[in-house]
């Protein structure tokens, strides 16, 4: 059986199940599916007259792919997509891989967050009638360039974390995000207590993140790195 991919990027009210997984709907549609919840994403507040662009990686189990997305929004006005492949039809193995990439696009001056999901489905298996899995298409010999990302916890003390490209590759592109791996939104306050700058040194992307005495111990902050990687020469 072949299924279309299930997209839902929805807009909720800014507190009423917020921070409920049963909130989401990255399953809907799906035969067979693993829910794969991100943290609450920190998104910090907008230049005046700009907008602040916020990225976040999910991977799926081994052995599955992206089946469905969806993302729960703290503010209405903050724009969540996730980019896709060419190709048609619109489809897990030729849209999605096993990883997604979450954008998030803010134009207010002030913080919000969202938390994304991923909906994974098994990529090959038996099974009886109803089961939805999907053979993965091999991607072609060209490639664009190639998303470096690692996501480590933030302990009190602080953290420094780096991502390089790999033989051959070399940077184009950074960014990193913070998140709050928790059932609520974070608040202002908390995200607030959580600082982090990234800068590109010799081929990789270094970041720096701290934790302020605003945050709780019992806080579980990450802090995903991202280096954005070509093949070749300029």
């Amino acid at each position: 059986m072949r299924r279309a991919l299930v997209v839902a990027v929805v807009s909720l009210a800014p507190f009423a199940g917020a921070g409920d997984a049963s909130a989401a709907r990255e399953c809907d549609g799906l035969d067979v599916c693993i829910s794969v919840p991100g943290p609450w994403v920190a998104v910090p507040a907008a230049p005046a007259r700009g907008t602040r662009t916020v990225y976040y990686q999910l991977t799926c189990p081994r052995g599955s792919i992206v089946g469905g997305v969806d993302a729960v929004r703290r503010d209405r006005t903050l724009d969540v997509r996730f980019l896709g492949a060419m190709g048609s039809p619109i489809n897990p193995g030729i849209t999605t891989s096993r990883r997604v990439l979450f954008v998030a696009t803010y134009a207010r001056t002030r913080r919000t967050s969202f938390r994304p999901f991923a909906g994974c489905i098994p990529t090959s298996g038996g099974g009886g009638r109803g089961t939805t899995f999907f053979a993965a298409v091999a991607p072609p010999r060209a490639q664009p360039p190639v998303r470096r990302v690692r996501t480590v916890r933030v302990r009190p003390g602080g953290r420094r974390v780096a991502v390089a490209c790999r033989r051959g590759e070399r940077i184009v592109g950074s960014s990193h995000a913070v998140g709050f791996r928790s059932r609520r939104p974070p608040s202002a306050r908390l995200m607030a207590g959580v600082g982090a700058a990234h800068r590109r040194l010799n081929g990789r992307v270094e970041v720096r993140a701290r934790r302020g005495a605003a945050v709780p111990t019992s806080a579980r902050v990450v802090v995903q790195v991202h280096a954005l990687c070509a093949r070749g020469a300029a």
